[in-house]
Parts: C-alpha cells; sequence; structure tokens
C-alpha cells in the first residue's frame, strides 16, 4: 500500500508542478525566461511527469491565453457557464486542444506568439503508442503490489487518474474555480480562489488572484494563509540561473 500511495503523490504533484510551472506560468503567460537547454529540460520533465496524460505546452499555452482573453464567455475554451456539465467543458476542451495541436486552428497570431515548441516531443507524447505504454507502466507497477505486496484491490481505482492525469487537473481549476471558493478581488470572470491554503494544486487554486494579476509569480499571498509551494521553487530557480524572472506588472495576457 505504501508504495502505491507514494507513487501516485509523486505521480500527482510533479505533474502538476509542471503544468503550473512549465505550461502556465512559462509556456502562457512567459511570466520568466530560460535558455533552450532549460527549455527542453523541463519538455522532457513534463513528458515524464504526465506520461499518458501529456500536454502539448504550445496548445496549452495558446488555449490558456483563450481563457483569459474570453473568459465565461462563448470563445472561452472552457468555460462552465457555456457548458452543461463538467464532462461536456471538457470534451469542448478537448476539441480545442486537438485543433491547436494538429494546426486545424484558426486562431489570431498574438495569442501563438513566443510560446515554446518541441515538434519531436509533442509530436512523442501525442502519439497513442506511447500513451497506451505509459499506462501499462503505471498497471504493472499495481498488479506487483497487488501480487507481491499485498495491496487491496480497491487501489486499482486509482489507475483511471493516472492516466488522465493533466485532464483531471485541468477539470479542478477550470470547473470547480469558477464555481467554489471565495474572492479576493472582483474580475471580469467567475474565477475563484477554491482552496485557502493551497496543498493540492500548488498554487493553481488561487484562480481569483491569478485573474486579477495574470503576469504576477506569486499567485498567492494576498492573505495570510495563501501560500503558493510553485512560488518559492521560482525565486530559487532565478537565483540559481535556470530561468530569469521578469519584473512583474501584474497584467494579464493581453
Amino acid at each position: 500500500m505504501a508504495l502505491v500511495l507514494t507513487f501516485f503523490a509523486l505521480h500527482w504533484y510533479l505533474s502538476v508542478l509542471m503544468q503550473t510551472f512549465f505550461l502556465h506560468r512559462y509556456a502562457a503567460h512567459q511570466i520568466f525566461t530560460m535558455n533552450k537547454f532549460w527549455e527542453k529540460f523541463f519538455y522532457v520533465l513534463t513528458f515524464i511527469a504526465q506520461g499518458s496524460s501529456f500536454l502539448s505546452p504550445r496548445a496549452y499555452g495558446i488555449m490558456h491565453r483563450l481563457h483569459h482573453a474570453y473568459a465565461d464567455t462563448e470563445k472561452d475554451p472552457h468555460s462552465p457557464d457555456y457548458s452543461d456539465n463538467l464532462f461536456d467543458m471538457m470534451w469542448k476542451t478537448k476539441s480545442y486542444y486537438n485543433d491547436i495541436v494538429h494546426n486545424r486552428d484558426s486562431i489570431e497570431a498574438r495569442f501563438k506568439k513566443g510560446v515554446p515548441y518541441w515538434a519531436f516531443l509533442e509530436k512523442l507524447g501525442d502519439r497513442w503508442t506511447v500513451r497506451i505504454a505509459w499506462g501499462v507502466l503505471y498497471s504493472l507497477i499495481y498488479i506487483y503490489a497487488y501480487l507481491y505486496l499485498d495491496m487491496h484491490w480497491a487501489f486499482f481505482l486509482l489507475l483511471p487518474i493516472h492516466f488522465l492525469m493533466g485532464p483531471v487537473h485541468g477539470a479542478i481549476i477550470n470547473w470547480f474555480a469558477h464555481k467554489y471558493g471565495y474572492t479576493n478581488f472582483q474580475v471580469n470572470d467567475t474565477a475563484k480562489n477554491l482552496l485557502p491554503f493551497d496543498f493540492l494544486m500548488m498554487g493553481e487554486s488561487y484562480h481569483n488572484n491569478h485573474h486579477k494579476f495574470g503576469g504576477r509569480a506569486n499567485f498567492g499571498g494576498f492573505r495570510w494563509h495563501e501560500f503558493d509551494p510553485c512560488y518559492p521553487l521560482l525565486l530559487l530557480f532565478n537565483a540559481l540561473g535556470i530561468i530569469r524572472l521578469k519584473k512583474n506588472n501584474d497584467l494579464k495576457y493581453m
């Protein structure tokens, strides 16, 4: 049981970390810069962390910029206000995402400016054979624990979360953080701070803060209990020269 829970926690937190650090704060908002070596390093780390649910940094960045520009309107790729339910919203998000990945979109060039793109890894991570291989690897770990470590069969119910880790993280914020929580600021959409202390989503839960100050590196910090776990990591990477934080202009992407 300990092996499975440790593996689940590692997969959960490493996946959400790469989503908030690399896909969100770097690819979408360009809150910091990095050289090409580190960009490819974090591409690979994102591929490993997300595995079967690898999300294209390029597509994520473009789609998230659309979300900020058109939040809670018909042009928003994922708005609860324009979806019948959570699954309907995620299906619409999937359609937007696939159109961008396969260059079938008609999105304005301004939303695509400066997004990172490594064609080889993006195509590799999007292959169904690769996604299935990751899923087999996750399953083998659970099978081993079941056969040799006396794991209860109910833990197999965690496997679907492993398979869809990236979309699960997206659904938590894009649906629940637009319906539940508290607000620090008045914004032109329904973004809320989902958790008072974000132990689950590495700062992503402070969605209202982020929609107010889209260029701010620290998503929390407006109330005593708001701690953004990714922010100290940004400061460390900046001090080590891995990234270079931009001066906060506290503006949305546009």
